[in-house]
């Protein structure tokens, strides 16, 4: 593999995807998906990807990436061939199953191509059933990759494109050896694709390992002024805590992200929230993976108002109408500090981002100034008002219902179900989520506990279900 330094590729104006070199089937899909124009990385990245490039792409959650690096995968596939010709690598399972939802809905304009999950958390015997039957992709996470290498029931010997995708968050979370492991696992000629939102030293340790000539695209990553809305406040370290339930009952987000550094730091926070009553949940490494999905599924679809985490933890979170990022411990890397801001003011939304600092933090604050380009916005705690009496409730519940894909129930099921025999309206059901052994649905707070009543007197898919709401 080349020891060059990796080529810097310069941003793009955005450019219609009917430029590129794709099949009119793929195009089709695109249109279909509604897919006009390139995003900035994937402007900056396809042309370099489709004439068979390896490339370091500097990319955020967000931004496009993950149909940046599907379109290469899937130009590279034969699917006549029926083997595992492409691999996803993930820091994380949520990551895992986004990238493969958004691969399966861009690999349609071909017949049967399988895209397979392989993370922990699940057992180990149904995905060798998978593997036995075969798949032309696998998107997954290192150690579970690793696994299945060391028990011979996965074969990489036609893989000929290898995506890393938020690598320095795998790297962050200890998985370089995993990496390296599942690296030298891969043919030698083949593509490799390395998306990361930063640029640490191990990512260049990788790259002069194991990638040809690879390409450096960066994207200087930038956020509207009057679309994320930054104020810093300045309070002693023993005040940190109370300060951000100062800030919420003030601003009363409906949903806010709270980043801390430590997870000691995420517990703490987390008792002084619910002390005033603020419903808020938290990420961490000490959860079960059933735990975790049931605290995303809740935070995603605004039954709860908080979610406390560290940045590791929160890694490869996409979470839309995210109205508020409170750094609650400033964090000594600027670039994960312009990271973390840019998952609220999406779209066509607006956002805000509190930072809360200490005489302890200034040279940190200095640092993240510098980076954005701009003076820090400081306001006074003391200007902040609140009412002790008005808590800050979320506009959700979330039910779960005992049954999921394995008993073959559908979104559709579950809502024909409370509009129906139940009697609601579709306007007070939220948003319903199907795993392989419950099903999730937020409804409307106010007729939370009567939804559970109706679901559990009626039927769903033709049969008497358990429900339960996650609040009891």
């Amino acid at each position: 593999m080349s020891e060059k330094t990796p080529a810097v590729v310069n941003n793009p104006a955005a450019r219609s995807f009917s430029e590129l070199p794709l099949s009119p089937a793929m195009l089709s899909i695109l249109q279909q998906l509604e897919y006009h124009n390139m995003t900035p990385i994937q402007a900056a990245s396809l042309p370099l990807t489709l004439a068979g490039k390896d490339i370091i792409a500097q990319a955020k959650t967000g931004s496009g990436k993950t149909a940046a690096f599907a379109l290469a995968l899937l130009t590279n596939l034969n699917p006549r061939r029926f083997a595992v010709q492409a691999m996803v690598l993930c820091p994380t399972r949520e990551l895992a199953d986004q990238v493969t939802q958004e691969v399966r809905r861009l690999a349609r304009f071909a017949d049967n191509i399988k895209v397979l999950s392989l993370c922990g958390g699940s057992t180990m015997r149904p995905q060798c059933e998978s593997l036995e039957h075969g798949a032309h992709i696998i998107v997954g996470t290192p150690g579970r990759i690793m696994d299945h290498l060391e028990r011979g029931s996965l074969n990489l010997e036609a893989l000929n494109t290898l995506v890393l995708d938020e690598a320095d968050r795998m790297l962050d979370m200890g998985f370089y050896d995993d990496i390296s492991f599942v690296l030298k696992h891969c043919p030698a000629q083949r593509q490799t694709l390395m998306f990361s939102a930063t640029y640490p030293e191990g990512i260049a340790g990788l790259a002069r390992k194991f990638m040809r000539d690879p390409q450096q695209v960066t994207l200087q990553e930038k956020h509207e002024a009057n679309k994320i809305r930054q104020r810093f406040y300045e309070v002693s370290e023993g005040e940190r805590l109370q300060t951000v339930a100062t800030l919420l009952k003030h601003f009363r987000p409906v949903s806010t992200l709270a980043f801390c550094n430590t997870k000691q730091q995420c517990r703490d926070l987390l008792d002084v929230l619910q002390s005033h009553g603020i419903k808020a949940l938290t990420l961490n490494g000490d959860l079960e993976q059933r735990e975790r999905d049931q605290v995303l599924i809740q935070f995603a679809n605004r039954s709860c108002s908080v979610l406390v985490a560290t940045d590791v933890a929160a890694r490869g979170l996409d979470i839309a109408q995210l109205e508020a990022v409170i750094n609650v411990d400033v964090t000594p890397d600027p670039e994960i500090h312009v990271h973390r801001i840019g998952r609220t003011g999406r779209a066509d939304e607006d956002g805000w981002a509190f930072s809360i600092c200490t005489p302890a933090d200034m040279y940190r604050v200095d640092c993240i100034a510098k980076m954005m380009g701009s003076e820090p916005e400081w306001h006074l705690v003391d200007e902040l008002k609140t009412t002790n009496d008005e808590r800050l409730v979320p506009p959700m519940v979330t039910l779960q219902i005992l049954g999921g894909r394995k008993e073959k129930i559908r979104p559709g099921d579950v809502l024909g179900a409370l509009t129906g025999e139940a009697g609601f309206t579709r306007e007070q059901v939220g948003k319903i989520t199907v795993t392989d052994m419950s099903t999730y649905v937020a409804v409307v707070r106010s007729i939370a506990r009567e939804a559970v009543k109706r679901l559990s007197a009626g039927k769903v898919k033709g049969k008497t279900v358990k429900v339960r709401s996650l609040e009891d």
